[in-house]
């Protein structure tokens, strides 16, 4: 189905409720970018104390995220939001900001695993990501609703990232948990892995403009 024939199908919004649903595409995104700059502050301190690469890897996460909100928010600025071309822009700036964070996991980890790190217990990062886990979801259904509804690919995906910071929450937990009480040193870099993994198929569906079935 072509894009102009898909748009024939689609409801039509009042200009009212899409500057509405726009402006609140906005304000998830600036939310979101509040908390991942906390976030990053926290994990890669934590990390960075503790010799983690999946801790710090969840720190660059949230610079990505935050970088993948800032799209969003230009996506909904200055009229550019019912662009065809700006929507196709922003799905893959999204993209290029997953790429760089199986990149940057992906090197470190394997480094990891290669040189036997035993990254230190950080009880600091546990404590993140069991805070992070629950509540990451709830953006991201928030987000995920408000795009489908903009018939906004581009937000779908970035509200994806969302959803993989929650899934990275969980991995970190185990990881560090295992190390903790059990001493598996390569949980860490292994959790790691596993959502780098998941991050590079959600990066490819953003660049061919896969990520959401409703666009």
């Amino acid at each position: 189905m072509t894009t102009v024939e898909l748009q024939r199908r689609l409801p039509v919004m009042a200009p009212a409720e899409r500057t509405a649903l726009e402006r609140r595409a906005k304000l998830l995104a600036w939310g979101g970018n509040g908390w991942h700059v906390v976030e990053f502050a926290i994990a890669v301190g934590a990390g960075l104390a503790a010799g983690s690469v999946a801790l710090v890897g969840f720190g660059i996460d949230s610079v990505i995220e935050a970088l993948a909100g800032g799209v969003i928010v230009w996506l909904f600025t200055g009229g550019r939001g019912s662009s065809e071309t700006a929507e196709r822009r922003a799905q893959k700036l999204i993209a290029a900001s997953y790429a760089i964070l199986v990149a940057y996991i992906g090197v470190e980890s394997i480094r990891d695993l290669a040189g036997a790190h035993h990254p230190a217990v950080s009880w600091v990062g546990i404590g993140l990501a069991a805070f992070t886990a629950p509540t990451m979801p709830l953006l991201a259904r928030a987000k995920r609703r408000v795009g489908r509804s903009l018939n906004s690919s581009a937000t779908v995906s970035e509200a994806s990232q969302n959803m993989i910071c929650a899934y990275l929450s969980v991995a970190l937990l185990v990881g560090l948990l295992a190390n903790a009480l059990a001493g598996w040193w390569w949980a860490d870099p292994a959790a790691a892995l596993v959502i780098a993994g998941v991050a590079a198929k959600e990066g490819i569906g953003s660049w061919r403009g896969e990520s959401c079935e409703c666009c």
